[in-house]
């Protein structure tokens, strides 16, 4: 007659309203292994006990679908330690902030644009084609032919100012080729000098050259330029009207491969390059062209 109580959750692991599989103090097949969701886990759709909405998966959330989860990773790179940009969508480099040059900053210098020049096709291009020598030749050094050539212009350079040349002429053989020999050493040294300070100058301006190319490429434009008004000055003297012209003009054409140069080397626009060779153009008008040396 008396009304049956509800039964409750029974043990562990068994049914609502009766004792565990098994028989009692036998434990069931669920025994031990919890078969609800995991901790921290909830009924699908909605979530776990002390959860709220928006917390990570880890607290308990669902998954945002926003998030980092598996099929939604953002894409990221690791920073190439050559600074090339693997995916090439960065226009600016991978640090914009870092050290860089005047055109390129941030960026790594280009690669040689072609490989090294032999030393008739190195004269030859100063002269004929000397733009794209000068790109080819920017990363090379080159002091076998650029001292070779200031050296022996050095020698030839004393018969083409006329007090030097009588003074050679005058005294015997054994006192006039330790002179000449010291006369092409200071002409090679002078020309590192100015190689140097050009250089220099460049660098100051944002120009990213290396040293060795750009002295090399000065002193054999030094002395491939001053070539025509050295021959002409050997036969007629230095202070002649026509070798007084040639010089003119040779030194206009050192002007402008002096800029050619500089520009190509050190990645600088024509003004910066021509304020970086000024230096050395006005040493050598003063110095040789004007035969006051």
């Amino acid at each position: 007659g008396w009304p049956t109580p509800a039964q409750g959750p029974g043990p562990y692991g068994a049914g609502p309203g009766g004792p565990a599989p098994g028989g009692p103090g036998r434990p069931g097949p669920g025994a031990g292994a919890p078969q609800g969701p995991p901790y921290g886990g909830g009924a699908p759709g909605r979530p776990p006990y002390g959860a709220a909405p928006g917390e990570p998966e880890y607290f308990g959330g669902q998954p945002d679908p926003y998030a980092n989860n598996p099929g939604h990773t953002q894409q990221f790179s690791v920073p190439d330690p050559y600074g090339q940009d693997p995916y090439g969508q960065d226009p600016y480099g991978q640090d914009p902030y870092g050290d860089g040059s005047t055109y390129a900053a941030g960026n790594t210098p280009p690669p040689p644009s072609g490989p090294r020049l032999r030393w008739k096709d190195l004269l030859r291009g100063i002269v004929t084609r000397p733009g794209a020598t000068f790109m080819q030749m920017r990363d090379y050094p080159m002091w076998g032919p650029a001292l070779i050539v200031t050296f022996l212009y050095g020698l030839l350079a004393v018969f083409g100012l006329d007090q030097a040349r009588d003074e050679a002429i005058n005294t015997t053989i054994s006192s006039a080729i330790p002179y000449v020999i010291m006369t092409g050493v200071a002409v090679v040294i002078a020309g590192l000098i100015l190689g140097s300070v050009t250089h220099t100058l460049a660098r100051q301006f944002g120009g990213d050259g290396t040293w060795a190319p750009t002295v090399g490429l000065a002193m054999l434009i030094m002395s491939l330029t001053d070539a025509p008004r050295l021959f002409f000055a050997m036969f007629m003297g230095g202070t002649a009207s026509l070798v007084q012209i040639i010089g003119w003009l040779t030194w206009i054409a050192a002007g402008y491969l002096f800029t050619s140069m500089v520009s190509r080397s050190h990645d600088l626009p024509w003004p910066k390059a021509l304020g970086a060779s000024a230096i050395q153009l006005l040493a050598l008008l003063a110095l040789i062209k004007l035969g006051t040396l």
